[in-house]
């Protein structure tokens, strides 16, 4: 028996025999919404043409590198009240400013925190626990990388003078706002905060989420107390999220205890420390600041007494996160810099 081609059958193709296209909808008509928070694979997000509250989840396009707390994003799908409704995320707007650390100082991947900030409010208590001014170093250090306007804001003023620590930073440029235990100071609070997106940032049992509670009342953000044993916070809130203010918007973030910079540009860290970087500009052109530097300003500044009572703190300070990042090879080593400053 002969066959030829018209003996075969040809079976249709189940999806259809429409050639799949590569070109994708740019989705130009999508409504705008503000990420407020991310909950197991869920996005919260302010639906703003309706300033409303919708949940949504990420289209297949954004899952590897989908929008953070603070990002604004191009809506479809679902928008509407109904509940059970899901929207879809699909794009990621322009971003202005973006808040970013690393696992340590060694570790160049970066890990997005907020997105869209204006201001990093940094919380510290002077006392239990005591204040961590090579952590704040850091959080400047981020602070200026991003874009953002640093506050530094001191709580439990009633358990302890805060006079003698804010003296190792009275050569920065930034906002300081006191603050009681028992009575935080919402005037002055409202005076750096209102008009801005802000984020919080600090150490596990500072004071943060007392303080967004105390700013909005209905935030509800879970509070905690600092083990008596080892003088450490409790981690209290668990996640990022933006809260509205009367006027402006505050982000809180959980705490942490160490706060790598290993993405960061260098010359950001040299502008975070503001009053050492006068110094620093006068210094020979291949200068590493270091302590081993030949004729680096900075030891001739020490050595002239003219960095006055904690010049030499803050040179230290400078030269240890330099020292770190300088470690890209040793990660243990870069790992124990880290593990310091927390200290």
């Amino acid at each position: 028996m002969n066959w030829d081609e018209t003996d075969v059958r040809v079976r249709p193709n189940p999806k259809g025999n429409k050639p799949r296209t590569k070109i994708r909808p740019d989705h130009k008509n999508a409504a705008i919404g503000m990420v407020l928070g991310v909950d197991r694979g869920r996005y919260r997000v302010l639906y703003l043409p309706e300033d409303r509250m919708i949940d949504a989840t990420l289209a297949k396009e954004l899952r590897k590198a989908g929008p953070v707390v603070g990002d604004r994003v191009a809506l479809t799908g679902d928008t509407s009240e109904t509940v059970g409704a899901l929207a879809r995320i699909v794009r990621i707007e322009p971003r202005s400013s973006l808040l970013r650390r690393s696992a340590d100082d060694s570790d160049q991947v970066e890990r997005v925190i907020v997105a869209n900030a204006e201001q990093m409010m940094i919380v510290t208590a002077i006392a239990n626990p005591e204040p961590r001014t090579r952590l704040i170093d850091r959080y400047l250090a981020a602070a200026y990388d991003a874009g953002l306007k640093p506050i530094l804001c001191i709580t439990k003023t009633d358990l302890a003078n805060p006079d003698e620590f804010l003296a190792a930073f009275a050569g920065l440029d930034i906002p300081v706002v006191l603050n009681r235990s028992d009575s935080p100071s919402l005037p002055a609070l409202h005076n750096v905060l209102d008009g801005k997106t802000t984020v919080v940032v600090g150490h596990s049992g500072v004071g943060k989420s007392t303080l967004v509670n105390a700013l909005v009342p209905g935030a509800m953000r879970a509070t905690g107390h600092v083990n008596e044993v080892t003088g450490r916070g409790r981690h209290t809130s668990t996640s990022v999220r933006a809260i509205k203010l009367e006027d402006g918007w505050i982000i809180d973030t959980p705490g942490v205890r160490s706060f790598g910079l290993g993405h960061i540009d260098p010359a950001n860290l040299l502008k975070s420390f503001e009053d050492l970087y006068k110094v620093i500009e006068k210094c020979p052109r291949d200068c590493s600041h270091l302590s081993n530097s030949p004729d680096c300003g900075l030891d001739e500044a020490l050595a002239a007494g003219t960095l006055g009572a904690h010049g030499a703190a803050r040179v230290d300070s400078l030269r240890r996160l330099m020292a770190s990042l300088e470690k890209q090879d040793g990660r243990q080593d870069a790992k124990q810099e880290a593990k310091l400053d927390q200290q």
